[in-house]
């Protein structure tokens, strides 16, 4: 029998947001680090409450802007940016994104959607310059952050048919485009189908061994894994406003299904 081929070493960055540190999120965060870690990967981790980060986008993310000054948060950010000025820890985090190969965010589903303080990390960490802007490549391809694979772990109090294509919470790949085509892709991060575990208010030891179990295979196709097939802005497939051309989608597909290439 030929050995396992072992994984080449990679940078992971884990960003957990949950306020209590004995929640399940807490433990998948702590199970996906020594996971990762047995397997030979760096990890590093921002468990934004226990670094009581700051959510909300202000001019004190500029240092330098004058108070006299309107913010206008895209030029402001952008300059910032550029000229390495921004507030120490939006650079921090910016350096962790910089430095990984795989961008994790462990998360409650909070009214359809992450909490406010990993919204709060978003807004503020991808400033124009880093993650979107005329100043890096487009948007929906291999842009800024290309070549980072990126994964959603995602916990929810509901069931998984209410989740599905006829469920009355909508699918939940429907759920977190927000975050898979509107954070990830957008900035050319490629992302993965999304871990959940359902009905995690409730989560007899049986259910947390099994959930973690199939999270180790997630984990060890962090890298292998296809990832959504997203299509690409620049690929032909859009018109110059940013419509999908007529044609190119299989027959029957609607919604945000068309924003996907067809077969994949």
């Amino acid at each position: 029998m030929n050995a396992a081929v072992p994984q080449q070493r990679k940078n992971i960055l884990v960003v957990s947001a949950h306020p209590e540190p004995r929640s399940l999120n807490a433990a998948l965060t702590a199970f996906a680090v020594g996971h990762l870690q047995a397997a030979g990967h760096e990890v590093q981790v921002s468990d934004l409450y226990a670094m009581k980060w700051k959510a909300t986008v202000d001019a004190d993310d500029f240092p330098g802007h004058a108070p006299d000054r309107r913010l206008a948060v895209m030029a402001a950010s952008q300059s910032a940016t550029l000229a390495g000025r921004l507030s120490p820890d939006i650079a921090a985090e910016q350096e962790k994104v910089r430095w990984s190969d795989a961008v994790i965010l462990q998360f409650p589903l909070w009214w359809f959607s992450v909490p406010a303080i990993l919204k709060g990390w978003i807004d503020r960490v991808f400033t124009a310059g880093f993650g979107y802007g005329p100043e890096v490549p487009p948007p929906y391809s291999e842009g800024a952050l290309a070549g980072r694979r990126a994964l959603v772990s995602v916990t929810a109090g509901s069931r998984e048919t209410a989740f599905s294509d006829r469920g009355i919470h909508g699918r939940l790949a429907d759920v977190l485009h927000p975050v898979q085509h509107g954070l990830f892709w957008y900035t050319g991060m490629a992302p993965l189908e999304p871990f959940a575990v359902f009905g995690s208010n409730q989560l007899p030891d049986e259910r947390f061994a099994a959930a973690t179990q199939e999270y180790a295979r997630r984990l060890d196709g962090l890298f292998t894994d296809e990832p959504v097939a997203f299509r690409s802005l620049v690929g032909g497939d859009y018109d110059h406003a940013m419509r999908l051309l007529p044609g190119t989608e299989a027959p029957g597909t609607s919604g945000l299904d068309l924003h996907v290439r067809p077969g994949r």
